[in-house]
């Protein structure tokens, strides 16, 4: 066999890890800016879980010009481009209905975007370091059962979701080092 031919392009690993450390940082900052404002849902707090699934659809975005630039899969990055899409006017709607009705869009757009980011991983294992990203998709499905369930409680509250994100920065970012062993180790 010609492990050359089986080899990744080294763009896309390199460009994938750049975007994974974005993603990282943005989780991180998302997060500390929501959970402190968690309690209540605000024109902040409002704002903030619109801003998370846009930047999931830029991301995806620069994500899908690199698959294509080195004939990489796009179809599962294209669902996720419309599910994170839908996910922000549901989220604009759910926002004037309270906290409850935010968790159980949240939770469906983690269940959903959870699938699709598994499946996404399990495409680009070739690549490297996708792992993380296998994993963190079924954590995200499993995460957004919960918050399905959070928006029955008395007391509900944003925390959680901060919380999700974060973990989910640090998948990103386990992946982004793994990734970059993995363009060392092709070297």
């Amino acid at each position: 066999m010609d492990t050359a031919v089986a080899a990744p392009p080294t763009g896309v690993p390199a460009t994938l890890r750049r975007l994974y450390f974005v993603r990282f940082a943005f989780a991180a900052a998302w997060a500390a800016l929501l959970f402190a404002t968690a309690d209540t849902l605000g024109p902040l707090s409002t704002t903030l879980l619109l801003v998370y699934p846009l930047f999931d659809v830029a991301a995806a975005i620069v994500d899908v010009r690199s698959a294509q630039a080195n004939d990489g899969p796009t179809t599962p990055l294209y669902a996720n481009i419309a599910i994170s899409s839908l996910t922000v006017l549901a989220l604009a709607l759910a926002a004037t209905s309270g906290i409850p009705a935010v968790l159980r869009v949240w939770g469906a757009w983690a269940v959903t975007a959870g699938i699709v980011q598994l499946v996404a991983g399990a495409v680009r294992r070739r690549l490297g370091g996708q792992w993380p990203m296998i994993v963190s998709g079924a954590v995200s499905t499993l995460a957004g059962v919960s918050f399905a369930t959070q928006a029955g409680a008395d007391d509900p509250s944003l925390g959680s979701l901060a919380g999700y994100a974060f973990l989910g920065g640090v998948f990103f970012l386990v992946s982004a080092v793994r990734l970059g062993r993995g363009t060392r180790d092709r070297a």
